[in-house]
């Protein structure tokens, strides 16, 4: 059976896998493959979904494929692009309380488990009106949390804001920075954490820069890093990467996306190794700091 984990102080228990649903609504899944996806991943043990608003129509797939099952897993989504991916970003409190009551609706459910701001920057953090709004979702009962999704110095100053549940952020073989001082930082608060881009994108399977914009920036790191590791067999290799991220301190579930079950299965396994040897994350660390320029910060 899958690993669970203590979600901080929040008192839910977290499957150290979660499943995440950007690419079943980016990349147009069938609805019956979703069903199957969905319904695969519950049985193997994961008890997290996490998707987002502005995932076109994963949240209404959510709903549709394992709404019946809703007492199976926890339900976490973001807001702040009520108008899609890529548009202006809206962080007025009605936006917001449109966003959620939207996603009570998609999602099939009366309650959320977490909601996040989704790439906030900290200039808006700081007037305070979106914290404010999800405060308010809290105590009506439409979310029992409330989180920051994002990376670099706005992870840092919504964690240091000391109102977030949760933080989601990236933490990967490529992205280490986070692992100096977002990750400490809300560890000493309690929080729940949650690693996005857990396996950078396999990135390095690509023999020449990738097509998807996505995965250009890992792509070019993991080129300069240059892991032995990435050299062997993509499951091998991912297999070490996932288990890194799990190996971090304070780091309580992973968020992986796929259009396909048998994938659900490859990385139960790997999660199911454990930790990396000491010795291993030693040396992932340290070709890291040896190798990463000053630009290398964390990617959203």
């Amino acid at each position: 059976m899958i690993e669970h984990r203590d979600f901080g102080a929040t008192g839910l228990r977290v499957s150290v896998l979660g499943f995440g649903g950007a690419e079943i609504g980016f990349m147009n899944t069938p609805m019956d493959q979703v069903t199957t996806l969905l319904n695969a991943a519950l049985d193997a043990g994961i008890n997290v979904l996490d998707t987002a608003e502005c995932y076109n129509d994963s949240e209404e797939k959510i709903g549709k494929a394992v709404g019946h099952r809703r007492k199976d897993y926890l339900l976490f989504t973001k807001v702040g692009h009520e108008h899609g991916l890529g548009k202006d970003a809206d962080w007025s409190a009605a936006s917001i309380e449109r966003s959620i009551d939207r996603s009570l609706k998609r999602l099939a459910t009366d309650h959320l488990d977490l909601v996040q701001l989704h790439s906030c920057k900290g200039s808006e953090l700081g007037k305070g009106e979106c914290i404010e709004a999800l405060e308010r979702a809290k105590k009506a009962g439409k979310t029992r949390l409330i989180g920051y999704s994002g990376d670099g110095s706005d992870a840092l100053a919504a964690v240091m804001t000391g109102r977030f549940d949760a933080l989601q952020t990236s933490i990967n073989i490529a992205d280490q920075r986070v692992l100096d001082d977002v990750l400490p930082a809300a560890a000493r608060r309690r929080m729940g954490v949650i690693a996005k881009r857990p396996i950078a994108n396999a990135a390095w399977q690509h023999d020449q820069q990738p097509t998807n914009g996505y995965h250009v920036e890992y792509w070019k790191r993991l080129k300069a890093l240059d892991y032995a590791f990435c050299k062997k067999p993509l499951e091998e290799a991912a297999s070490m990467a996932l288990r890194f991220t799990l190996s971090q301190p304070g780091v309580h579930v992973a968020i992986v996306g796929t259009t396909r079950a048998e994938r659900i299965a490859t990385n139960v396994k790997a999660a199911a190794r454990g930790s990396l040897p000491p010795a291993g994350i030693m040396a992932i660390r340290g070709r890291f700091k040896s190798v990463a320029g000053g630009d290398w910060v964390g990617q959203v």
